[in-house]
């Protein structure tokens, strides 16, 4: 303990208060300055020889070895704890927001013809592709949900969608099966389905490819209105895919073409680097 403890040192105007040079106070606080200084510098330098380190690991699918670890250790976690009968949550509509945050517009820049747009379906196994109209989907039956989009950025609002089940259209076509059966029930589907699904922009320029089992969840829609009102373009009109258990990247806008495939068909954002699955 110092045994001449210096008086309390007060400026006259009680705002600029100093200590006084050589006090016992004043040595102590350039102590503590100096040890602050360089811990936060050792901090900061740990901190980027560890990114530099991320950095420089082998590629793999686009991103550094210790990056593509953790992105497939989260979609075996989703895809473990995948079920048809898990739901994600939903909400009141009165909690949904009046306007929708728009985020991305790949695949929307082309001009589009409204009237003359179809929705192109390759059926699995091979044959001539189908077209179906939005007057199609819209005689399916209708669903209203109110849920949750989450951005994988980090963001998400609540949003009300309208549209018809993707399970729904398949129960009607049956597309997606080599036998032509058409889909019954999510949880006990044809033997033969085909296990993946991908779909693309009228451009091609966006595409996302879904596992079958999200894509005929009961929540994946067709979606054709957001708050009761047609999509606007940028929203992805005249339809879009709605599928409240993946991140929006998979929420593809204004729907061209759907294919079944064997394989997991391209995606996207997996080509920079996400994760196919992209589920939460």
């Amino acid at each position: 303990m110092d045994q001449n403890p210096m008086p309390p040192h007060v400026s006259p105007d009680g705002q600029d208060l100093k200590l006084p040079p050589g006090s016992a106070l004043d040595r102590e606080a350039t102590r503590r300055t100096r040890r602050s200084f360089i811990s936060l510098g050792l901090a900061g330098l740990g901190g980027v020889l560890g990114w530099r380190y991320l950095l420089g690991r082998p590629q793999v699918e686009g991103v550094p070895a210790p990056f593509r670890k953790v992105l497939n250790a989260n979609a075996r976690l989703t895809e473990a704890y995948f079920r048809e009968t898990r739901l994600a949550p939903e909400f009141a509509k009165s909690r949904a927001v009046a306007k929708v945050r728009t985020n991305g517009d790949a695949g929307l820049q082309s001009d589009i013809d409204l009237n003359a747009w179809r929705m192109k379906v390759q059926p699995y196994g091979g044959g001539p592709a189908q077209e179906f109209t939005l007057a199609d989907i819209k005689a399916l039956p209708r669903v209203d949900m109110t849920t949750e989009l989450k951005c994988i950025e980090g963001w998400s609002i609540i949003v009300n969608w309208s549209g018809a089940r993707f399970a729904d259209f398949l129960a009607k076509y049956p597309l997606a099966s080599r036998s032509r059966q058409p889909l019954q029930s999510s949880a006990n589907p044809p033997a033969d389905l085909a296990p993946y699904v991908g779909i693309t922009t009228p451009d091609e320029k966006y595409y996302v490819g879904l596992d079958m089992q999200s894509a005929i969840h009961p929540q994946t829609l067709l979606c054709y209105e957001i708050n009761g009102q047609p999509l606007s373009l940028a929203h992805g009109a005249p339809l879009r895919l709605v599928t409240p258990l993946k991140y929006g990247i998979k929420h593809l806008k204004r729907i061209g073409t759907i294919a079944f495939a064997d394989a997991k068909p391209a995606d996207y954002w997996a080509e920079q680097g996400y994760d196919w699955y992209a589920g939460h």
